[in-house]
């Protein structure tokens, strides 16, 4: 079983360090930030913790093959999982392949578990109450009973950790399995509690659906960017309606988030590129940033950094080496 720990100031590096995941992550808050990643990979299993100091919105898709589980440790704002919106009694899940948007809270402590899927389905064929589970894994975001999932959320918390910090515990494949299986069985016994609701249903809101539209816009129209105007038009609704629906799913404005977006697919660019390959002012020319001292100044209240002092390509290397 691998063990790592690891601590970022950056959310792309941490988002790239996520083991089986092709996902990006946007930091949507202005400030430094400050994010944990602490991860155990068996031949079945994939368990990660990450904490994360700002708002940030995930968009990617689940690793094939897997179905992947998370469960909060902490939700300290407004969260919104494929357009639904969840709280503290919730669990999310996602099948391998699917792709997915996450609207997570500054603040945001997670625990996500995947498992192989053959893996998965043997266990879940072997549970009296499979076809209920089936039926409640339609949904996304999952509602559970609150101290039946707190009961869950410290047996899983704590299996977790003292495999991360106890090497020996996971030198075997017996005791590999065991702690596989073990917190298989968790989640299992978890939504097969009586007092679950078998026939609950949330569809994504329509606040969601104008959040993420418009954000699926600001990532495809890079160089012609849309203004708010335009993008109210084209998804025929007014101002203070996408207005809203950016307050109530990622709690700031259109244009803020929107330029967040964008920003950081510049800082995504540059961390990717060498500098002998691309400018400062190409990269942002390539997210619609055409006055580089507006660009500059916005780039560094976001990132509490100037584009010049971002490590490029070939500096992360050698950093790394």
């Amino acid at each position: 079983m691998n063990q790592s720990i690891h601590r970022f100031q950056d959310i792309h590096a941490h988002a790239v360090s996520v083991q089986e995941w092709n996902q990006t992550y946007s930091q949507i808050t202005a400030g430094s930030l400050e994010s944990s990643l602490m991860q155990l990979t068996s031949a079945r299993c994939h368990v990660f913790r990450e904490q994360i100091n700002q708002r940030v919105v995930q968009h990617g898709e689940a690793p094939k093959g897997r179905v992947c589980f998370a469960v909060p440790l902490a939700i300290p704002g407004a969260i919104r999982m494929q357009g639904r919106e969840a709280d503290y009694s919730s669990i999310f899940f996602l099948r391998g392949g699917e792709e997915f948007m996450f609207h997570m809270p500054t603040g945001m402590d997670m625990l996500a578990i995947t498992f192989e899927r053959e893996f998965f389905e043997a266990a879940l064929g072997d549970t009296a109450s499979a076809s209920e589970i089936q039926t409640l894994l339609r949904q996304p975001v999952i509602k559970v009973p609150p101290p039946r999932l707190a009961e869950c959320r410290q047996r899983l918390l704590t299996m977790f950790s003292e495999a991360l910090v106890n090497e020996e515990l996971g030198n075997t494949q017996a005791r590999e399995r065991e702690l596989e299986q073990a917190m298989l069985d968790e989640l299992l016994v978890l939504m097969t509690d009586p007092a679950c609701d078998r026939r609950q249903r949330s569809g994504s809101s329509t606040h969601s659906f104008i959040v993420e539209k418009c954000h699926r816009l600001a990532m495809s129209e890079t160089i012609n960017v849309p203004s708010v105007i335009e993008l109210c038009q084209r998804l025929q609704v007014s101002r203070r309606t996408v207005q809203n629906s950016f307050r109530l799913v990622a709690e700031t404005t259109p244009l803020n988030y929107l330029r967040s977006v964008r920003l950081n697919g510049v800082r995504r660019t540059l961390m990717s590129t060498p500098a002998s390959e691309l400018s400062i002012g190409d990269a942002a020319s390539r997210w619609g940033f055409f006055h580089l001292s507006h660009f500059a100044a916005e780039y560094q209240e976001l990132f509490g950094v100037l584009p010049s002092q971002t490590k490029r390509a070939e500096e992360a290397r050698a950093y790394a080496a």
